[in-house]
């Protein structure tokens, strides 16, 4: 069967039964006959074809076997003149749509529109011909209609707008131009200028070319790319489907760099990927983002991938210029263009061109793509003139001649779109030129139209080949075509609607790509959804036999559309496919996870929930949801997913969710009880050898005691929690345990020890790579220097600390970083850099709902604004900080009462400042948190003192020395 876009015409005789009763049967049949055939002359001379006779009624298809540019308005023509030669009177009733034929000679035909146009023609008066919205949309401006407006069609809910068609006279409508394929001298001098900026200065340029389908993104870019010498130049496209391919563009240049092969085994694909990245991190980051390690170190973050490829990308810019080269960027997902700015933004000391392909309608998911970027250009191309689109028709006829009515023909027509110019030169040359007067209206039914003109064995080799995607091999043909597709391969490639690529990245396979991304997708529409459905999944069959699970996203992808498009079918796929199609889609899940690709992650594991359910994927759909901050989504599935396991005995699986619940208690619902209880069961519940389970909920139960201000008691869940780290051999998790073990004791001010732990700590980040761990440990480096008064080496620890969570996107990290940074800086002096990394720190922050950072930005910022004398916007900062708080954070409720009391005692209301001052302290000093009660005493007896109370200051000033010897160096502290 096939699927094609055709039009179907319905002629019947006005009340036959009386012209029957009102005659002899002999001039009856012999009218009648002549009506038929008349009826049938008019279809054939304008292209249709007889479907079959019923009664009184004829039934045409037009486009059926043989597609045509302008079906449409062919049948609309036929149907007007059945009616001035018909002798009877009669009403008709067209519309188009796509219908599925017999890939036989019968063309039978079946479909919406063949109904649509039955019942069309009944709601028609005498004479008549009435067109549906499929119709009037393909024959717009070329045939003239009147507007019937909705009508009541039997069989549907809903009316159908229809028209009746008056003539066949109508103009063609202003078309709107279009950008075309070749920009030419100023778009490429333009990039070549880009090219020469990022040599002389030795920076990231990025560089998007933005046109419509078929304009010329890919000519101006080869042009450009064929002039460069001395440089590298490796290029990836983004693919349009299969949602767990993140970063399959950045994959093509890194195996092609490497020369990793799809099917290479996984110990070569490995020694050729560290061969490339000297750095083990790097190349072990770069082997997560493109299949060759599923996850070397664990789950890793996508700022840590882009950090990985900023660091590849530096170092092939150091040796000569480097050109990366992505196209179709509009189909890119959110961490790949994330990458691409990354690389733009922190590539230093390097010649490098980021060179982008897109259609315009990149910039309605991303609105604000490259903008406020310095070395950021972009372009969109502009139609040909006249005089340039006559150069293109010059080189296209190759010296043969063009008549002066087809080229002015060809002009009109094809309005400086180049890639259309070409299709119909081509359309031309296999025709003659006596044909260009049927020239389309659209490039897709041009390329239609060429398509129906092969050889059978070139189509289906074509259609088959537009199953796999917009590139392909030839060894996957003839598996799906199960016959030699040498001689087939050879006639597209004389026509060009197909091209042989320069690399395989399946060894021993010839490569090829369909010249444009809409001939392939016009050839796929005219497979039927059952042989699409076969197709898939065979497809998917031979990609698994010869690359096993290297492209395991591209074959979860096509055996996922074969159970969709079964399923559609048949109410359900069979349920082997859907055993298949579910475990790949789990597979990939698991990859986009580890790689923190968290949306695909989870689109990916509700699907394969979807066709065959089971605990261990709707908890990893709901930790999807988690990495994506949805929360309700966290607490009603996790729910689901603890009642099913506790149900079925799975101990590992009852822990995680309810480690995860936990979390949820604490972070959203600030409900430390509920938290504590959860988590605490988890650990009960977890084997004592999951490890990497028992971690989780180790940290979560010692963040626990970090809120209630009881280090004493979170220290040994924090020590359990190193046990377990060490036992996954993960370093970067060892690092965050010792990280925050040495936290633990800067916050009991046992700073010694602090500081030989967290170089401990350091060392194991940077092992791992772990930008984001390195972060951390830096801020905590921060806090140390702080509190023993080194302001400068505090002020350059938390500039890096910035640097590093910010190089990484890190939303959280950087907000946390610049609220400590922000009292440095007040410690140093400088008050605007001060405000300035609290505002900043605000904004960041707000969007994430940590409500405990968000309140202590907050209310660092209003003793500031006390500083500078702007009393009322502090108290409006520390009001707010005061709501944010959770009700059991005591840490942070005795922050935002001092810093309410700093406020009060600024504003002259000394009882309250001094009540709230107070308060702060009896909230801190029963907890463990020495750093906390540090900052709440030395603010009651700075108050003291001011109001000349020296004698009620004296022990407090006393305590403040017994906490840290040296508190009157420290700088201030959060």
């Amino acid at each position: 069967m096939e699927r094609k876009l055709a039009t179907v015409l319905f002629v019947d005789l006005v009340d036959s039964s009386s012209l029957v009763a009102a005659s002899d049967p002999e001039v009856v049949r012999r009218r009648v006959s002549g009506f038929f055939d008349q009826v049938s002359e008019c279809i054939v001379r304008h292209g249709g074809t007889v479907e079959k006779f019923a009664g009184d009624a004829v039934m045409a298809a037009f486009g059926v076997p043989q597609a045509h540019e302008d079906d449409a308005e062919r049948a609309v023509k036929a149907a007007l003149a059945i009616l001035e030669a018909v002798d009877l009177p009669a009403r008709i009733g067209v519309e188009s749509g796509e219908v599925v034929t017999e890939s036989t000679d019968s063309t039978f035909a079946t479909g919406d529109a063949v109904n649509l146009a039955a019942r069309l023609q009944q709601t028609a008066e005498p004479g008549q011909v009435v067109i549906g919205p499929g119709t009037h949309r393909l024959t717009l401006g070329r045939i003239e209609t009147e507007d019937l407006g909705p009508v009541e069609i039997r069989g549907r809910a809903e009316p159908v707008w229809a028209w009746v068609a008056m003539s066949a006279n109508g103009a063609a409508p202003a078309r709107v131009v279009v950008t075309p394929l070749i920009g030419r001298d100023h778009e490429l001098e333009l990039l070549e200028n880009t090219y020469s900026r990022a040599i002389r200065d030795r920076r990231a340029h990025l560089f998007t070319i933005y046109g419509e389908p078929g304009v010329g993104k890919t000519r101006l870019a080869n042009e450009f790319l064929e002039s460069l010498e001395g440089a590298t130049v490796v290029s990836g496209r983004a693919l349009p489907y299969g949602e767990s391919i993140t970063y399959w563009p950045l994959a093509e240049m890194v195996k092609n760099v490497a020369g990793i092969a799809d099917d290479d085994p996984l110990e070569v694909a490995i020694e050729k990927l560290r061969e490339c990245c000297p750095a083990e991190a790097v190349a072990d980051l770069l082997g997560l983002a493109t299949g060759v390690l599923e996850a070397v170190h664990g789950e890793r973050s996508q700022q840590e991938i882009a950090w990985a490829a900023r660091e590849w990308a530096q170092l092939m810019a150091q040796t000569q210029p480097l050109v990366l080269v992505f196209e179709d960027i509009h189909w890119a997902e959110e961490p790949l263009l994330e990458l691409i700015e990354s690389i733009t933004a922190w590539v230093r000391d390097g010649p490098l061109l980021m060179l982008c392909l897109a259609r315009p309608e990149l910039l309605d998911i991303r609105p604000d793509w490259g903008g406020g970027r310095v070395r950021a250009t972009s372009i969109e191309l502009e139609a040909l003139n006249a005089a340039d689109s006559e150069e293109l028709i010059d080189a296209l006829s190759d010296g043969t001649p063009v008549s002066p009515e087809t080229r002015k023909l060809l002009l009109e027509k094809t309005e400086g779109n180049p890639l259309f110019l070409e299709e119909v030169m081509r359309s031309v040359e296999e025709c003659g030129e006596e044909e260009a007067g049927g020239i389309p209206d659209t490039v897709q039914a041009l390329i239609g139209a060429r398509i129906d003109r092969l050889p059978a064995g070139s189509k289906t080799v074509l259609q088959r080949a537009s199953v796999i995607g917009r590139s392909f091999w030839g060894g996957a043909i003839a598996h799906l075509v199960e016959d030699d597709v040498e001689e087939a391969m050879n006639d597209l490639l004389l026509r060009d609607m197909v091209v042989v690529e320069s690399r395989s990245s399946l060894s021993g396979e010839t490569p090829y790509r369909f010249k444009h991304v809409l001939i392939r997708d016009v050839a796929y529409s005219g497979l039927s959804k059952s042989s699409r459905a076969d197709l898939h999944g065979s497809f998917a069959g031979w990609l698994h036999e010869r690359a096993g699970d290297e492209l395991l996203e591209i074959r979860a992808y096509h055996l996922d559309q074969a159970a969709a498009l079964l399923a559609e079918l048949d109410g359900a796929p069979p349920p082997e496919l859907a055993r298949e199609a579910a475990e790949a889609l789990h597979e990939a899940g698991r990859r986009a996870l580890a790689r923190e690709a968290n949306r695909v992650a989870r689109t990916s594991f509700l699907r394969a929930l979807e066709l065959e359910p089971t605990p261990e994927r709707r908890y990893l759909a709901a930790k999807a949801a988690r990495r994506l901050d949805d929360l309700p989504a966290v607490a009603r599935e996790m729910e689901v997913v603890r009642e099913e396991a506790e149900r079925t005995g799975n101990n590992r699986l009852h822990g995680r969710a309810l480690t995860a619940l936990s979390d949820v208690a604490l972070m959203r619902d600030a409900d430390l009880p509920r938290a504590k209880e959860l988590v605490e069961r988890a650990l009960d519940v977890l084997d004592p050898t999951d490890s990497a389970s028992r971690f989780d909920a180790l940290q979560a139960r010692a963040w626990i005691g970090w809120w209630t201000g009881h280090l004493t008691e979170a220290e040994p869940y924090i020590r359990d929690a190193l046990a377990a780290a060490k036992d996954t051999g993960l370093k970067e998790l060892e690092a965050g345990a010792l990280d925050l073990l040495a936290s633990t004791h800067r916050a009991k001010l046992e700073l010694d020890k602090a500081e030989q732990i967290l170089t401990q700590a350091r060392d194991l980040a940077e092992e791992s790579g772990a930008v984001v761990g390195r972060g951390w440990v830096f801020l905590t480096w921060t806090r140390i220097y702080a509190l023993r008064g080194n302001v400068e080496q505090a002020e350059a620890s938390g500039q890096e600390s910035i640097r590093l969570f910010s190089e990484a996107g890190a939303a959280w990290g950087t907000s946390r970083a610049l609220i400590h940074s922000a009292w440095v800086a007040w410690s140093a002096g400088d008050l605007t850099k001060a405000e300035k990394r609290f505002r900043e720190a605000i904004r960041l922050l707000k969007p994430l709902g940590d409500r405990a950072a968000l309140c202590e930005s907050q209310r660092g910022l209003a003793q500031l604004l006390v500083e500078l004398g702007r009393i009322d916007e502090a108290e409006r900062f520390a009001l707010e900080a005061r709501e944010t708080v959770g009700p059991m954070d005591v840490t942070s409720q005795s922050s935002t009462n001092t810093a309410l009391g700093v406020v009060r005692a600024a504003q002259g209301r000394d009882l309250e400042a001094e009540a709230l001052l107070r308060d702060a302290v009896d909230l801190i000093a029963p907890t463990d948190f020495r750093e906390g009660e540090l900052e709440a005493q030395r603010s009651l007896a700075h108050f003291l003192r001011s109001r000349g109370r020296d004698d009620e200051a004296d022990p407090v000033e006393a305590r403040c020395e017994e906490l840290l010897p040296t508190w009157n160096s420290a700088a201030r502290i959060s």
